[in-house]
Formats: structure tokens, sequence, C-alpha cells
């Protein structure tokens, strides 16, 4: 398997703290899918992992509350035949997950004033609009 797997950084998903479980799929896959394992269920304890800084991980468990059951989260892979690719699947989108999840919140949005002459412009296209959509009632044809 490739890795190791980057959540951001310099920090890695630990292989040691991974654990993996692997069950049959369902789907097409004719008679290999009765004889096959090529489901995975990847598991990662992110309450108790020293891999993650401190920071990170209390923002990790304060987003991810939802989907941990007892500070652990879960991430399934079935789309493959092969368990090898779902076994990628599954690392890659937990170490995305781990990186969304870790990411600073965004920066506060400034308020800004409207600038005068933007204002007015505006203002002054309406104006004209309303001429124009004034001008087009058959009042006055008799």
């Amino acid at each position: 398997m490739p890795g190791p797997y980057v959540i951001r950084g310099s920090v890695l998903l630990p292989e040691a703290e991974l654990l993996w479980r692997f069950s049959r799929s369902s789907g097409p896959g004719g008679q290999h899918v009765n004889t096959s394992d090529s489901q995975v269920e990847l598991r990662f304890d992110l309450a108790k992992t020293q891999a993650l800084p401190e920071v990170w991980k209390s923002r990790a468990l304060e987003r991810l509350a939802p989907r941990l059951v007892d500070g652990v989260i879960a991430v399934r892979a079935s789309e493959h035949r092969s368990q090898w690719r779902n076994r990628e699947t599954a690392a890659t989108r937990l170490a995305s997950l781990l990186a969304e999840a870790t990411a600073p919140p965004p920066r506060p949005r400034r308020a800004t004033k409207i600038p005068r002459g933007i204002n007015e412009r505006r203002l002054r296209e309406k104006k004209s609009r309303s001429q124009t959509k004034r001008g087009r009632s058959g009042r006055d044809w008799g």
C-alpha cells in the first residue's frame, strides 16, 4: 500500500493507529464477489491519537462529533472490486476528512462600505430603466 497519507503539512496518518476491517462487498462482481472480502472499513481513534497537534485534535473532535463513536471515526470503501484499491480509497478519504476537519476557521469578513459613486450610478440606471419602461405603456396611443 503506498503511503504515507498526508493530512496537512508534515502531519501524516500514522499506520500503527489505523484499524482495518474487511468484509464481503455488495454489488457486481460475479462469483468473485462471493469469495473475496473487498469492502474495507478503516477506523481511526481520534480521541487517543498522538499524531495530531492538540489544537487540530480538539478542532477535529468538535467538527466530526456527529460522525464519531466513542472518539473513533470510521470510513468505508467498496467502490472497487479489488481490496487493495478500496484500502487506497478509504485511507485517502480519511486523510482528506481529517484535513478538512483540522483546517483553521476562515478569517472573519470585514464589512466594507459601498462607494458613493457606485450607489449613485446604480440609482441613475434604475431611473433610466424606469423611464424606458414607462415609455412603453400604450396610454398615449389612442
